[in-house]
């Protein structure tokens, strides 16, 4: 049976696969898993409970609250604030426990549940799976005044915008800039735009109205499409687009190109190492960043480290050698000395700074990096448990491989998040890519389709 706990926390449709009772279960098992392991000492332990604006965060938000509360736990509710702002309040406020319901770039009818433990860490995979382990467990129950409480907190998340404006290190530090913030109708709707103001940018907020229905609809770091055309039409000196929880980020220069997480990673990479604060001159990147990472990278001697695909596989690598930045092409960028997730406009508003620091344009920042034309398909109503199994499938792969020599490379994977297998391929040409990919895609449709 697949587990319950993928890549990010527990996600599926809303009301299908991810239920109130499932929500409430979840939350009584992390509570009792966390307090054996002794995350919670002899006093009255506490959590913090955060969701994107979507609307079935309600009804699960209530459920999770339920469950904590019926475990003895007393619950901070701080409504609608992105992802990372959920994991900066568990450490500013010392609880013991944080959940963010979200489903971060996904369409709206999906939603999610992700934990963390005490200073806002994303749970170990141990832990995860003692607590899918255990969700049947008959529970003892506390009574009376060991009850939890849950008190509502909706002010908490100005410090959080304080703590991203003190990270820029000096007042008006984008004074001069102009952004337009595509905030996908998601968290991120009230944070960015006070975030920058506060830092001294003129800024243009798009898709900054959730109404429980349109996150991440036609907008975001998915659809960046009219992103660009507003930061070309308004003559903006950058534009930066969120997800629904705000823990990626993208951008775009003032001439409406798209600048992903690889070249914004290379671009922040070499800021740190000009400031003597790129720990051991390395970055932390996943096996689908673009090989032109690599290489530029090694023009500036910093040397790339590269895990499995997932932010919490490059914070464990940051984690376990003190690296000081990572991230993936999708746009999770982990700046340790401020965060220890993936924080969008914490990165949206570092990468400003630098245009701000150089007086160089978002396009010649990049232009540090080329990329090599990349494809990637996601093949859907397949088996994906199967992806790295099937002969015929292997042996395609690494005939594709052969083919392509040091000139680049094919990756094959099921989604952690989402019911698909991706082929990626990259290439000299785009054409070349383009046709291994449609090849190997076709192939993975036939030998695993449903």
């Amino acid at each position: 049976m697949p587990r319950l706990f993928g890549t990010d926390g527990v996600r599926g449709v809303a009301n299908v696969d991810l239920t109130a009772e499932l929500a409430l279960n979840l939350s009584v098992a992390a509570a009792h898993v966390l307090g054996e392991a002794g995350a919670f000492g002899r006093r009255q332990p506490t959590a913090l409970v955060a969701r994107d604006p979507r609307v079935s965060g309600e009804f699960i938000e209530a459920a999770v609250c339920a469950g904590l509360a019926s475990a003895g736990v007393d619950v901070m509710r701080v409504g609608v604030v992105p992802t990372p702002a959920a994991a900066f309040l568990v450490n500013e406020y010392r609880t013991d426990l944080g959940v963010m319901i979200s489903a971060s770039h996904n369409a709206m009818p999906d939603n999610g549940i992700k934990f963390f433990s005490r200073g806002g860490v994303k749970l170990n995979d141990d832990l995860e799976d003692a607590i899918e382990d255990r969700l049947e467990d008959d529970w003892k129950r506390p009574v009376g005044d060991k009850v939890g409480r849950v008190i509502d907190q909706p002010d908490a998340v100005e410090s959080y915008i304080d703590h991203l404006v003190r990270s820029l290190r000096g007042d008006d530090a984008l004074k001069g800039l102009s952004v337009v913030l595509d905030c996908a109708n998601g968290a991120s709707f009230y944070t960015a735009r006070e975030a920058f103001e506060r830092a001294g940018a003129s800024v243009t907020t798009i898709f900054a109205e959730p109404d429980g229905l349109n996150i991440n609809h036609n907008c975001g770091s998915t659809h960046p499409e009219r992103l660009q055309r507003a930061v070309v039409d308004s003559h903006a000196d950058l534009g930066l687009a969120f997800d629904g929880d705000a823990d990626r980020c993208l951008a775009v220069d003032h001439e409406g190109n798209l600048v992903d997480g690889d070249q914004i990673m290379a671009i922040l990479a070499i800021a740190l190492q000009e400031d003597h604060r790129l720990a051991s001159n390395t970055v932390v990147a996943t096996v689908m960043s673009n090989l032109g990472l690599t290489l530029a990278m090694k023009e500036h001697a910093i040397r790339v480290d590269q895990t499995k695909v997932g932010d919490r596989y490059v914070l464990e690598s940051m984690n376990a050698n003190g690296f000081s930045l990572g991230g993936e092409q999708s746009g999770h960028i982990i700046m340790s000395e401020f965060a220890n997730t993936g924080d969008g406009v914490l990165t949206g508003l570092h990468l400003a700074k630098r245009i701000a620091t150089t007086g160089q344009t978002l396009k010649d920042l990049a232009s540090v990096m080329t990329r090599l034309p990349q494809v990637m398909i996601n093949v859907k109503n397949v088996d994906k448990l199967r992806a790295g199994i099937d002969p015929e499938v292997n042996s395609a792969v690494a005939d594709a491989n052969h083919e392509l020599g040091d000139e680049g490379r094919v990756l094959l994977r099921p989604s952690g998040t989402e019911p698909v297998v991706r082929v990626m391929v990259e290439a000299p040409t785009m054409d070349q890519a383009q046709e291994i990919a449609d090849r190997l895609a076709a192939l993975v449709k036939r030998r695993l389709g449903n």
